[in-house]
């Protein structure tokens, strides 16, 4: 599903427009988005949470070569749902 279906989805539930929907849909992943990139969590009830999770540098290896690499520190997105939404998935 794509963030266009689920603006259509949304828009078929509401009493928004198509492209209205896609607009608040849009606005809210750029909310969160901006909000983990400044290293806060987000949380949202029944469904589940976004936190930001640093991973250290380490040496990699290019699996052709066999070549040692540097892989530098990043920071990743983790998601953990809610159980409302495991019960709702696992029926």
């Amino acid at each position: 599903m794509t963030k266009k279906d689920i603006a259509q989805a949304v828009a078929a539930r509401t009493d928004v427009s198509a492209s209205a929907a896609e607009e608040i849909i849009g606005a809210a992943f750029d909310v969160i988005a901006e909000t983990l990139a400044k290293g806060d969590d987000v949380r949202l009830a029944g469904f589940g949470s976004f936190e930001t999770r640093e991973r250290a540098a380490r040496t990699g290896r290019n699996p052709q070569t066999g070549e040692e690499i540097a892989i530098a520190a990043s920071t990743s997105v983790g998601f953990k749902a809610a159980a409302q939404l495991k019960r709702a998935v696992n029926g």
